[in-house]
């Protein structure tokens, strides 16, 4: 439940919405038919030690609306207001979004990101507009919009959301807090424009960690968010807190030393036509001490060669991946 008013939500993300957010995966136990809760109690507990203020309750995996509402319950609950719970917005139809984001909210999620289902095939962005304001105004926690090029939307506009539409909503949607701006990828035009229009209207997340350190030392970037940085244990919040105290050089030296992971991580095929591999990212989290364990199918795989390209990329960059075996992270640290 919101701990702030829907006309508040603004000022409550600028005061939030400040630092790294990472992702947590949803853990099974064993038999693959319930949600883990110690393991979800784990990864919580472990983002926050690692200095994230938010995490991302992914519903981008084969689990059932109830079993969702479960997992963002116990992640609420693990937080206790120690960090920012996302809920996930990406169910299969506008009526599975909007009955979605009413137990989420009442399950104590903080804010939204709003991703577009893929059956969602627009003509126009009015629809694109009508879709985001219909899930908006069924609740009263603030949202994140968040143009990508996964949506579908290239074939609309280059940028995926563009400014016109982006306007329109920040204008006319009250609880839009924050825009995520990965539009017009692998580019950073979109990103550029949404922070010179917006940027003082609402927080601009700027997420990919490559482009998050450079941009955020000539403009101001308050969020990263969410993301793969998991794969990084507690660095990326470092640099984050580096770079709002304006310790550029330092932030610097430690970006070119995660650059054999970020190299790593870009080696493999991570998106599949606009599906992330969660098994692998949960992979990667596990490297740095996070749960990993069962993620139930039907799901992308992660190989042995994967396996090795990530763990070798953290010892080279001297980020301490866990000695662990392979083996172990199918099981998970807290298997039930």
């Amino acid at each position: 439940m919101a701990n702030y008013n829907k006309k508040d939500a603004r000022e409550w993300a600028r005061e939030h919405l400040l630092g790294v957010a990472n992702v947590t995966i949803p853990t099974m136990t064993s038999d693959f038919k319930r949600i883990n809760e110690k393991a979800v109690r784990h990864d919580v507990e472990l983002a926050i030690q690692h200095g994230f203020v938010g995490t991302l309750s992914c519903s981008e995996v084969a689990i059932t609306q109830d079993q969702y509402v479960e997992f963002c319950q116990i992640m609420a609950d693990q937080a206790a207001g120690r960090m920012v719970v996302v809920h996930h917005a990406v169910f299969n139809t506008l009526e599975e979004n909007i009955e979605a984001v009413k137990r989420a909210e009442a399950a104590g999620a903080d804010v939204v990101l709003l991703g577009y289902p893929p059956y969602f095939y627009p003509k126009n962005y009015e629809e694109v507009f009508q879709y985001t304001k219909a899930v908006c105004d069924a609740t009263n926690l603030g949202v994140i919009i968040f143009p990508l090029p996964a949506w579908g939307f290239s074939r609309l506009h280059p940028a995926d959301i563009p400014n016109s539409v982006l306007r329109r909503m920040v204008d006319e949607i009250p609880n839009v807090v924050a825009i995520k701006a990965e539009g017009g990828l692998p580019y950073i035009m979109s990103a550029i424009e949404v922070h010179r229009e917006f940027h003082k209207e609402v927080v601009i997340s700027s997420p990919l960690e490559y482009e998050y350190v450079p941009l955020a030392q000539v403009m101001d970037i308050p969020f990263c968010g969410t993301n793969y940085s998991a794969y990084y244990g507690p660095l990326l919040p470092q640099i984050h807190k580096l770079i709002r105290a304006g310790n550029y050089d330092e932030a610097t030296q430690l970006w070119y030393k995660m650059d054999p992971a970020r190299k790593a991580f870009a080696s493999l095929p991570m998106a599949a036509n606009g599906l992330l591999n969660r098994m692998m990212w949960k992979y990667q989290g596990w490297l740095q001490g996070y749960n990993g364990g069962p993620l139930p199918h039907p799901t992308q795989r992660v190989y042995q060669r994967d396996m090795a390209a990530l763990r070798k990329g953290l010892e080279a960059a001297g980020l301490n991946p866990t000695r662990d075996a392979d083996e172990a992270f199918f099981v998970g640290r807290n298997p039930v």
